[in-house]
């Protein structure tokens, strides 16, 4: 079974900023909760190609995987994609200029194997909880300017 999951929320921060901040692969643990470690495998900054080594401990489990830049587009969208992890997987997120600031998406899919194929659906609750929470982080970051 198939994992999706589209989470948004507005930033009342300007686009430049929030999808500046967001598109580092380096401030991931400032606002991912599970994350708690990101390494470069490729020199920075962020671009296509690059790839990039993510530790976090999600549903109990310490996960290891590194994704590889697949579309970048500065402002606007950003799409990583698993080289090696547990499972194939796919972040994306976009930005987007609305009245009041920023609406970023983000969303996660991809194709849990073995014993994550059944347990796909608690996997996807709890990742739409995670993505929620890990946004309002984002936000109370942006917005409180540390």
């Amino acid at each position: 079974m198939a994992v999706d999951v589209l989470t948004e929320a507005v930033i009342h921060r300007p686009v430049d900023e929030v999808a500046a901040f967001a598109a580092d692969p380096a401030n991931a643990p400032r606002w991912y909760a599970n994350i708690s470690s990101v390494e470069w495998e490729t020199p920075p900054p962020a671009a296509v190609g690059s790839r990039i080594a993510f530790v976090a401990h999600f549903l109990g489990r310490r996960i290891a995987y590194t994704y590889e830049i697949a579309e970048l587009v500065p402002g606007s969208l950003l799409v990583m994609r698993t080289a090696q992890g547990p499972f194939p997987m796919e972040t994306a997120y976009t930005w987007e200029a609305v009245a009041d600031g920023t609406r970023m998406t983000l969303r996660n899919r991809g194709e849990p194997s073995g014993f994550g194929s059944i347990t796909a659906p608690l996997m996807a609750r709890a990742m739409r909880s995670a993505n929620r929470k890990d946004l309002a982080a984002l936000a109370a970051l942006l917005e409180g300017g540390t």
